[in-house]
């Protein structure tokens, strides 16, 4: 005889990610006075927001800025009284085509003047192309989204760009922002991506820009205080493997233990909600949208010092690589610029190889171009850190999922109604600053808000 089932734990919902998205989406629940437990299989909070502390420095292996317009984001900040600083970028900067190094000052790159008109013109041209698409939930509705999502953003440029060198320097904003080549990504959704983050300068820029302000303790810390304030709602190691939602209340099946609820959020990245067992099987269309939404590529790289040695020379710390193993570096020292620190992105086909190599290779490889872009001091750092989003198993990649052509425009209105009594969340279902920390916030308060109106309408 099979042994019963064990008693599931009740709760009115079930939220599956201790990420942003899905504590953000708790905290809305609980004040509304609802019961909402939040499953997470890691061992800690945060889900792609992840911060360590070594030789005095709170460093941000995972998400770590915020800018301006990114107001849901500004506003839980400061309700939780976390504090941020400016990221520094006063001084020169650093520009490698192929291996011709050149400094620069601005948000340009300095090329020759032919280069730079056309760059300028580009960046002009895909910031119209933005507008055109706009910030909003249906980019697929646009007159011209069939044609847009039929092609890669790379066949876009090779058309409309006839410098390679201008292209290299695309390709690196293009790399950065989503974690992949240019060739991986539709068109329809670069832009419709883009324009959720108001615009190419802004979602690429420091100054008035995405990479704005860093916080003083890490970006985890907003998870953390929204963890605290949930208390012993929030369960860890407690990774989630089925939902069961053909009946009167949700059967949720984690290692921990299985939970009954009347909804379910799901606030994890397409590729990892669609890897759970769902019983009935979704929608087709959500279906075959998971299976076309991978992660992104990206390894984050941090080397610290004991000073800041590149600023006594009058460079930002930043640098751009339109080839090799890193895209760009950034300063990523302490508040005060006591304790130095670079930060160097490695991202789409560079950190997939990257990341096969043994971790003293990459190292190595790593503070060679540091050295090629501040001088022989930069081979020397007091420690080094890393993290490869694609070898973590609950998330598999990072910043944000991508789209590949012919997905956005077919199976795109699949991606935020819920299913029955599940709901979807997380950054990848934004409509404004998609794949950012400030779209995880929107998208648990979204998420929220129709758990509210479904439970209220059902008494």
């Amino acid at each position: 005889m099979a042994e019963a089932p064990a008693r599931a734990r009740r709760a009115d919902v079930c939220v599956v990610g201790a990420g942003l998205a899905g504590l953000t989406a708790a905290r809305r629940l609980s004040a509304a006075g609802v019961k909402a437990v939040v499953l997470e299989a890691r061992d800690r909070v945060g889900g792609r927001t992840y911060s360590v502390e070594s030789g005095g420095l709170h460093l941000d292996l995972g998400g770590q800025w915020i800018g301006p317009t990114q107001d849901r984001m500004a506003k839980l900040v400061a309700d939780l009284g976390i504090e941020t600083f400016p990221t520094h970028h006063a001084g020169r900067k650093v520009l490698f085509t192929g291996d011709r190094r050149s400094t620069y000052t601005g948000d340009i790159p300095s090329m020759a003047p032919h280069r730079l008109v056309l760059l300028q013109a580009t960046i002009s041209r895909i910031e119209r192309l933005c507008r055109r698409v706009g910030a909003g939930p249906e980019p697929w509705t646009r007159p011209d989204a069939a044609r847009w999502d039929g092609e890669t953003l790379e066949s876009w440029a090779r058309r409309n760009i006839p410098s390679r060198p201008v292209r290299g320097v695309m390709d690196v904003a293009v790399r950065t922002v989503f974690g992949a080549e240019a060739g991986e990504l539709s068109l329809l959704y670069a832009l419709s991506y883009l324009a959720a983050g108001g615009g190419l300068m802004r979602v690429v820029n420091i100054h008035d820009g995405a990479q704005e302000r860093r916080f003083t303790r890490g970006a985890q810390s907003v998870a953390v205080a929204l963890a605290a304030g949930l208390g012993p709602r929030v369960i860890l190691n407690a990774p989630v493997r089925a939902i069961d939602h053909g009946g009167s209340r949700v059967r949720v099946r984690t290692d921990a233990g299985d939970f009954s609820a009347s909804r379910v959020v799901v606030a994890v990245p397409p590729v990892m909600a669609g890897r759970l067992d769902y019983a009935p099987a979704l929608p087709a269309p959500r279906d075959e949208l998971t299976q076309r939404f991978p992660m992104g590529a990206t390894i984050k790289l941090h080397a610290l010092y004991d000073r800041a040695f590149w600023r006594d020379e009058g460079y930002s710390g930043e640098a751009l690589f339109t080839g090799g193993p890193v895209a760009v570096v950034f300063d990523n020292s302490s508040p005060d610029g006591a304790r130095g620190a670079l930060l160097a992105f490695s991202v789409g086909a560079a950190a997939r190889r990257l990341g096969a190599m043994t971790a003293e290779a990459r190292r190595r490889t790593v503070l060679d171009q540091l050295v090629r872009s501040f001088g022989p001091r930069a081979a020397e750092p007091v420690a080094f850190l890393e993290k490869d989003w694609s070898a973590d198993p609950w998330t598999r990649g990072c910043p944000t999922g991508i789209l590949p052509p012919g997905v956005l425009s077919v199976f795109g209105p699949a991606l935020r109604p819920p299913v029955g009594p599940i709901h979807w969340a997380g950054t990848e279902t934004a409509t404004e600053w998609t794949g950012y920390m400030d779209g995880a916030v929107q998208s648990g308060e979204r998420a929220a808000d129709e758990v509210l109106a479904a439970l209220g309408s059902a008494g």
